[in-house]
């Protein structure tokens, strides 16, 4: 039966990462543990490795357009990487089927999302960032010390959570970047998300795959309903109003978190 079902969750979750732009890992991974009954670990390292084949997609489309800031994603993931293998260090040194790991995860991912969720619906009422420098003025240069050092540390942060839960990237990454360089645009500031994701979940995810923490036949199946899901849901992008998308999301992740911190 889940060889029916499988494809069609991929297919809904690449829905919404095509509508809100959104990481898969806010909804897959949480499926995976809540609805199919995976184990937390397995669950996260097989949604780290579709993240990174999704991810990578949007990110050539965007390279070959050169909208990708690079400098800003270089110190982002200067932050990131060794974070990401870090973790991995950890979780495997605990041991992943350890019951006290799996609990681990599972509080890390409901917290993150109830998180992950309120940055969501926080955004809805938000002001819109100032641009405050502009990127073709050369006697600018808006990448100051402190705003590397700040980069650094998001880096490092979203590091740990992504290689925990698998969730952090897309759901938390838009807003940190958009308040840590107000001088990108809304598409140079999406690039950046997903540019300096797809590193930090193929590493976090091969990782979890050293472990023996990937099923590899449930993320072809998933893979499977998730390419033609992201390209219906960038098509209903135009006529869902993003508010209303955005709205329902984050109120969806709040619920769903909070579900899994109280499992």
């Amino acid at each position: 039966m889940q060889e029916i079902w499988l494809p069609l969750i991929g297919c809904l979750v690449g829905v919404v990462i095509g509508m809100t732009g959104v990481g898969g890992g806010s909804l897959m991974t949480p499926l995976l543990i809540g609805v199919f009954h995976i184990p937390p670990h397995i669950a996260v390292g097989t949604d780290l490795l579709f993240a990174a084949i999704t991810k990578v997609v949007g990110s050539a489309s965007l390279a070959r357009r050169r909208v990708i800031p690079w400098r800003e994603v270089r110190w982002i993931s200067a932050g990131s990487l060794p974070a990401a293998l870090l973790t991995v260090a950890v979780v495997a040194y605990l041991g992943p089927t350890q019951a006290s790991t799996k609990a681990l995860i599972t509080l890390m991912l409901g917290a993150v999302l109830v998180l992950a969720g309120a940055v969501n619906l926080y955004r809805l009422w938000a002001p819109e960032a100032l641009h405050t420098a502009s990127e073709s003025d050369p006697s600018v240069d808006p990448m100051t010390r402190v705003r590397k050092l700040k980069a650094v540390a998001f880096g490092a942060l979203i590091g740990v959570l992504v290689s925990i839960t698998s969730v952090g990237a897309g759901a938390l990454g838009v807003a940190a970047i958009a308040l840590l360089f107000p001088y990108l645009s809304a598409q140079r500031v999406v690039a950046a998300d997903l540019a300096y994701a797809v590193p930090l979940s193929l590493v976090a995810g091969l990782g979890y795959a050293s472990m023996q923490a990937v099923d590899w036949s449930l993320l072809g199946w998933l893979l499977l309903g998730s390419i033609p899901g992201i390209y219906l849901g960038s098509h209903a992008h135009a006529w869902v109003p993003p508010r209303a998308s955005r709205g329902l999301l984050g109120a969806v992740l709040v619920g769903v978190g909070i579900t899994m911190i109280n499992r």
